[in-house]
Order: structure tokens, then C-alpha cells, then sequence
């Protein structure tokens, strides 16, 4: 599948095994699983980042394998997830940044394209989530509290 605003093809990956099983080395059961996950939450880590950490820290590779939960619905369970989703925040965090450096460099049009191609997936991902009830429907992006919805 290509890019979004690119149409190039990206580089390959690593790629998961077919089957989801608990392998035969992992020595965790899914209750010590969901109170790692839990201990991670509660220092502010998001669930892309709770997973890294499980996977090189403690050797975990699925979480859905073993507690056939996600993180996220983990996180939700303990009341310990973000109010917006992981992937948006990450979005505005970054329309942010490119809004910073367009105040310090007006003259940077390929910053502005950067910009603006940011803030059509953020519009993007708004919609979808409002059609899949992840956000409510009256939510709406809006520039100038952007920072505000970070932190």
C-alpha cells in the first residue's frame, strides 16, 4: 500500500508470526501481564511505549497473545488511558512543533507544505474517529488550543 501524500511504497518491516499464541519460553501468566501494563500506565506511558519496554524489557512479544487484550483496552479497564487516541496526540504534537518553526522561519515553504499535509491527516483522523465514536461528535480540531489538548 502506498503513502498518504507520497505515493511511494515505504520500506518493508519485520513482520509477525501468522498464528497469535503463547510461546512455550514466556514465563509470565496474563494476570502478571495486566498488572505490568498497569504498573507501566500508571508512569505515564503510552501504550506503543508500554509495549516497546514489555517486549525488550521483559520479553513479552504480544500482550493480545497472552491476556487476548490490547494494551489500550488494558489502560481502559484501569482508567489509566488518554482522553484522545495515542496516534492523534502524537499528530498534534507534531503540528505543533512545525507551528513553532514556522513563527522562528516564515520564509520555509516546504515546512508549510509539512503543515498543511499535518493538519489534513489530523482532520482525517478526526473524522474517522467521530464516525467510530472514539470522540465525541461535537469535538472539533481548533489551532489555537492545540496545546492545550497535549498536555
Amino acid at each position: 500500500m502506498a503513502r498518504m501524500h507520497s505515493r511511494k511504497k515505504g520500506k518493508s518491516g519485520s513482520t509477525r508470526p501468522e498464528v497469535r499464541k503463547k510461546q512455550t519460553w514466556i514465563k509470565y501468566n496474563s494476570k502478571e501481564i495486566e498488572a505490568l501494563v498497569e504498573k507501566l500506565g500508571k508512569s505515564e506511558m503510552t501504550a506503543s511505549k508500554i509495549g516497546i519496554e514489555l517486549r525488550d524489557s521483559y520479553g513479552i512479544p504480544d500482550v493480545k497473545a497472552i491476556t487476548k487484550k490490547k494494551i489500550t483496552q488494558i489502560l481502559k479497564e484501569k482508567k489509566l488511558g488518554t482522553k484522545l487516541p495515542e496516534d492523534l496526540i502524537n499528530l498534534i504534537k507534531k503540528h505543533i512543533s512545525l507551528t513553532n518553526h514556522r513563527e522562528n522561519n516564515k520564509q520555509d515553504m516546504s515546512a508549510k507544505r509539512g503543515f498543511q499535509l499535518t493538519e489534513s491527516k489530523i482532520n482525517r483522523l478526526v473524522k474517522y474517529y467521530k464516525k467510530t465514536n472514539k470522540l465525541p461528535k461535537d469535538w472539533k480540531f481548533d489551532r489555537s488550543k492545540s496545546k492545550l489538548l497535549v498536555e
